[in-house]
């Protein structure tokens, strides 16, 4: 379901940063696993980034890592994606999503878009070089 407001995308040169929010309710948040994905023309939906709801442990995608960090305010209901050094293959519409794992969910589930119940409509990221 589309419940998730994601902001903070546009355009940024090749090296430079963005940080994208995500807002939602108390009802898509609490006690809640986040992450985003994001989706480039002609491709495929690909993992970017996860936390578990109390935010003991977050997951990142081997393209990402070193260099994006995801965080969540649960007081706002917000989600974050920091982005640094971003490079033209970074370009793509990024979204939200949220849902509910089990204590025995590990990064399978954490990195797959289907496990979770809720999401956004998407923020555009674009890079030039």
């Amino acid at each position: 379901q589309v419940q998730l407001v994601e902001s903070g995308g546009g355009l940024v040169q090749a090296g430079g940063s963005l940080r994208l929010s995500c807002a939602g309710s108390e009802r898509t948040f609490a006690r809640h696993a986040m992450a985003w994905f994001r989706q480039a023309p002609a491709k495929e939906r690909e993992f970017v980034a996860a936390m578990r709801w109390d935010g003991s442990t977050t997951y990142y995608g081997h393209s990402v890592k070193g260099r994006f960090t995801i965080s969540r305010d649960s007081a706002k209901n917000a989600v974050y994606l920091r982005m640094n050094n971003l490079e033209p293959e970074d370009a793509a519409v990024y979204y939200c999503e949220s849902g509910a794992m089990s204590p025995f969910d590990g990064s399978v589930s954490y990195t797959t878009a289907t496990k979770y119940a809720y999401w956004g409509q998407g923020t555009r990221v674009t890079v030039s070089s």
